[in-house]
């Protein structure tokens, strides 16, 4: 590569993550953005920046017990409150890696952890919104696998009468790490790298407040460079449904290997293709602006059936077979459809019985190669079935399921009628059958 000099003097610091980022992935160094000292191998490229401060990294950690879909809600909420570090300073967003998922429970693609975001998100559209790497990125430029301060939220024990945005170092009503005495140092989890990361430094925060109230606790007064926020379920959405949270969810986009898998069986099963249905994605999500009807779909029904433990846990939302197909039968009737997509976890035999009811239909459900499987993982199927729900010419979720919630997102993206994606399927005692609130985009 040739000599490449880059003066950002005067720069305003947000304008300068992309080409730290660049720089940092490109030279593939160790020390790079660490050491305040460094200097790239100039035979490469030279970079001189004026006025520039060294980067800060801020990691994050989720309940284990939260599904992959509300993880992606996490997200945005930290993806927004990183971008309001940005208007001070330069920090980089590190990706948590997926792993241990309660859903995911494949016994035949072997241990589903250490996945990087990569697998599953366009990372080059993730930073068009906020700078991010991987944690394995990460831990090549961390000299020593440390991260220098991991604070673990939590909520208030004593609970709360009235909501106030508040913040105090409280004891840990719960620790889930363990003290190594010997090397004075904390492990935990840390996404399946238990033994390789540590922190020496360990604090419970009692929490209740937005995503960007942790801004003055994290800039004021503290010189740590990595930091990891874990339980980052605790803060709320600075604004739920403005312009900021939409090109949060915007720049989500799925990895493009995993939208060609699902693009291809919408073509051989379910006559379905973006130019036919009026899908097309622009290149860039920054520039893409849809209006509501602007996206006709598939000719086809996509429905989300949740079943597993909602059938426990919520019988008053959750329909039986028999009944779910009811609603199916008249939904297809008056689309004038013959094709229904059903996304569903589901066991194969509660699927068949599901069939037998439709059975002047073509069902679908879409079912994964092994290779496709071992490469992808559980998490990797389930975006492949979002993909082709956010897709039909209608579609129909269940009740308070963040995977309905998801395609519901991606619908109002690509332009559908609202009311062709905000509607659930109801338990035969529901006479009033409520629909689902219609969280619409915002540009």
């Amino acid at each position: 590569m040739g000599s490449v000099k880059v003066s950002v003097r005067g720069c305003r610091p947000q304008l300068l993550f992309p080409v730290l980022l660049l720089w940092a992935l490109a030279a593939h160094a160790e020390d790079v953005l660490y050491d305040d000292n460094f200097e790239p191998d100039s035979s490469k490229f030279k970079l001189v920046v004026d006025e520039a401060k060294a980067p800060r990294y801020l990691l994050y950690d989720v309940n284990p017990g939260e599904g992959f879909n509300l993880r992606r809600d996490v997200y945005m909420r930290i993806a927004v409150l990183v971008r309001n570090l940005n208007e001070d300073s330069p920090w980089i967003l590190v990706l948590p890696p997926w792993g241990r998922m309660y859903h995911w429970k494949s016994k035949d693609v072997g241990q589903q952890i250490r996945i990087p975001w990569s697998t599953f998100f366009d990372l080059e559209s993730l930073r068009r919104f906020v700078p991010v790497m991987e944690f394995a990125d990460f831990l090549k430029i961390s000299p020593s696998k440390e991260i220098n301060e991991v604070y673990y939220l939590q909520n208030y024990k004593e609970g709360w009468d009235k909501w106030e945005e508040k913040m105090d170092k409280r004891p840990c009503i719960f620790n889930p790490y363990y003290f190594d005495s010997e090397q004075d140092r904390w492990h935990g989890w840390f996404f399946g790298y238990e033994e390789e990361v540590w922190t020496k430094k360990l604090e419970c925060l009692s929490v209740m407040g937005h995503a960007s109230f942790l801004k003055p606790f994290l800039t004021q007064n503290r010189t740590a460079r990595s930091i990891m926020l874990d339980r980052a379920e605790i803060v709320l959405h600075d604004r739920y449904g403005d312009s900021v949270f939409w090109q949060a969810r915007r720049s989500m986009r799925f990895a493009q290997q995993l939208r060609d898998i699902a693009d291809d069986f919408r073509r051989e099963f379910l006559d379905s293709t973006d130019e036919k249905d009026e899908t097309v994605l622009d290149d860039d999500w920054t520039q893409m602006k849809r209006n509501h009807g602007d996206a006709k779909g598939g000719p086809y029904l996509s429905v989300h059936l949740r079943r597993e433990d909602f059938v426990r846990s919520r019988r008053k939302d959750i329909p039986s077979l028999e009944h779910a197909a009811k609603q199916i039968k008249k939904l297809m009737t008056k689309l004038k459809l013959k094709r229904v997509f059903i996304a569903t976890d589901a066991p194969q035999n509660e699927f068949g019985e599901l069939k037998s009811y439709l059975e002047e239909y073509q069902v679908y459900r879409f079912t994964p190669t092994p290779e496709v499987k071992s490469k992808y993982k559980d998490g990797g199927v389930a975006i492949i079935d979002q993909w082709i729900c956010a897709h039909a010419k209608y579609f129909v979720g269940s009740r308070e399921s963040t995977f309905s919630f998801r395609i519901q997102d991606e619908r109002e993206i690509l332009g559908f009628d609202p009311e062709k994606t905000f509607n659930r399927l109801c338990n035969e005692e529901d006479k009033e059958c409520e629909q689902p609130a219609k969280w619409k985009i915002v540009y």
